[in-house]
């Protein structure tokens, strides 16, 4: 890593982009048109589409990467073929990629923007902006996933699917783990903070996503999926001094695991008065609401905060069985 290189202006010919995704129909369409006027070349790797997605990447200007679904699918392999192909394509790899999930359109003006913050800190290797929901009127759980992706400006520990990345950062730490099924950014932003970089959210519009989530069922399985993430990155960095992830796997252990045996143990041997610790429940779900700074939705986001829990410690424990086991686990899809 150069930390004294000074900052110079970047233009678009420093920036391509890949995009992953599978049958994402018209947003597809939106997400390459957004990308096309910002960037140098646009990769697009497609992991199985059935819906023309591959020709239509194609007839748009996009160069086209067909994953071989024989193979194990993750989103982190498929960022990789786009990586890779960029590398036996280019004759000089562009200094920047842009990644970007292929339900998702980029606002713009994010490519200048984070651009300029890339120039103004060479020891940066990552920044990304504000991700919104498209469609926050359609269900509560896109409201739910739009809260989500506020997250703080400043520095952070990982920052989304969605990034501008130095090209040579991300080739100093060999990418992204291909054999997470989820949860592979901040795993690779651990790697690249270890290596002496820096990840940085800013002030910025970033991407319209599409969650498309209208059911109880998708919101399960991706906190499920959270959950299994949670657990297979903390435990491969157990020993590290960064404690990462630990915390987000502890606590729905704790609420969705031991509260409730504790309490069933005691109520069946000691009490049927100590089932009153489930209060513990509602009470939670009371005092999240009310630290919440937003107002719109925080009861129902407290209520499917302390919900997902449960959907977590299912990952979680999915996870650590199959690891025992000697098993992989699966790709966990909520559309």
């Amino acid at each position: 890593m150069n930390d004294t290189a000074a900052p110079h202006r970047f233009v678009k010919a420093d920036v391509t982009a890949i995009a992953i995704g599978r049958n994402e129909g018209d947003r597809l369409t939106r997400c390459l048109a957004s990308l096309l006027p910002q960037v140098r070349h646009v990769v697009f790797v497609d992991s199985g589409s059935t819906d023309g997605s591959a020709e239509r990447a194609r007839a748009m200007g996009a160069e086209v990467v067909a994953l071989d679904m024989s193979r194990p699918f993750t989103a982190a392999r498929a960022r990789n073929a786009g990586l890779a192909h960029l590398a036996a394509t280019q004759g000089q790899q562009s200094e920047f990629v842009q990644f970007v999930d292929g339900d998702c359109e980029v606002d713009p003006n994010w490519i200048p923007t984070a651009l300029t913050a890339l120039a103004a800190e060479p020891g940066l290797a990552v920044v990304a902006g504000r991700r919104r929901e498209r469609f926050p009127e359609q269900s509560v759980y896109n409201r739910l996933i739009d809260a989500e992706w506020d997250t703080p400006v400043g520095p952070a520990r990982a920052v989304g699917g969605d990034l501008l990345a130095r090209s040579a950062a991300i080739a100093e730490v060999r990418g992204y783990d291909p054999t997470l099924i989820a949860g592979e950014e901040p795993e690779m932003c651990l790697r690249l903070a270890r290596a002496g970089w820096g990840i940085r959210r800013i002030d910025a519009e970033m991407t319209l996503h599409d969650a498309a989530m209208t059911k109880l069922s998708q919101w399960w399985k991706r906190s499920r999926r959270a959950g299994h993430a949670f657990a297979e990155v903390s435990w491969r960095y157990r020993d590290g001094p960064e404690g990462f992830w630990k915390r987000e796997t502890m606590r729905p252990l704790v609420w969705a695991v031991a509260l409730p045996l504790v309490v069933l143990v005691l109520a069946l041997s000691v009490s049927p008065w100590a089932l009153l610790g489930l209060l513990a429940y509602p009470a939670q779900i009371a005092r999240m609401a009310l630290r919440d700074p937003l107002r719109q939705d925080r009861w129902p986001r407290a209520f499917f905060n302390m919900l997902g829990k449960f959907s977590e410690a299912y990952g979680i424990a999915e996870f650590h069985i199959r690891r025992l086991m000697g098993r992989r686990s699966g790709l966990i899809e909520y559309k």
